[in-house]
């Protein structure tokens, strides 16, 4: 089963158990992210990433520039650790954790939460991978990447228990659209894939496709 098969599996068993009306809601609030022109504002391919350096769920702060002196980064941003779809994403990209590292690349994954929940994140999910966090979204910002969620859809989350502000440590409703790039040694990113609808993301072996193709240039 691929990743999307897999992702489109969890919403359909998702809308049967929360109803119509949750997906109206969840259908209103990617309407409403289209509305900011993500495509336009996001960084594209031949664009070269901006250099930052972020804490890792380990304590140990992680900069790209360095990361990319050993070879490609292939960096994805998440929502957080309580979203079902990024933690599908995020499992999907450890299975072919050591394909990435065989083709010289690295894999960093990038949240608004704040280190204690990126821990429980990489924890829980057993990811051998840098997972860092990006709190107020500074880095996923300079990507193009960030809309702020509707106040219906923040009521919504927190009657499930998922209160963004005790999650990211910081006031204010904002997330960044799941996104994922590969960036050459120079910085160049060389494929990028971001969505505002959270139930797409990139392919694992579309990425790996990405690198193969690089190595045999």
């Amino acid at each position: 089963m691929t990743m999307q098969k897999e992702l489109e599996a969890f919403t359909n068993e998702l809308w049967r158990e929360l109803g119509d009306d949750a997906e109206r809601l969840f259908a209103g609030q990617i309407d409403q992210a289209r509305s900011y022109n993500i495509p336009e504002k996001r960084l594209s391919i031949g664009e070269t990433a901006p250099n930052f350096s972020l804490p890792s769920a380990t304590g140990k702060v992680v900069e790209l520039r360095r990361l990319l002196d050993d070879g490609p980064v292939v960096l994805t941003f998440y929502r957080g650790g309580w979203c079902p779809y990024c933690n599908i994403q995020l499992r999907s990209y450890q299975r072919i954790l050591k394909d990435l590292e065989e083709l010289g690349a690295h894999l960093v994954a990038i949240s608004p939460e704040a280190p204690d929940h990126t821990v429980e994140t990489k924890d829980r999910e057993e990811l051998e991978f840098p997972v860092l966090s990006d709190m107020g979204n500074a880095v996923a910002r300079q990507f193009g990447l960030v809309f702020p969620v509707s106040p219906d859809v923040l009521s919504m989350f927190q009657r499930w228990d998922i209160d963004l502000q005790k999650h990211n440590g910081v006031d204010g409703g904002e997330l960044p659209v799941p996104g994922t790039y590969v960036i050459d040694e120079g910085g160049t990113i060389i494929f990028g894939q971001a969505d505002v609808d959270y139930r797409r993301r990139a392919e694992p072996e579309e990425i790996l496709d990405v690198l193969r193709t690089r190595a045999e240039l």
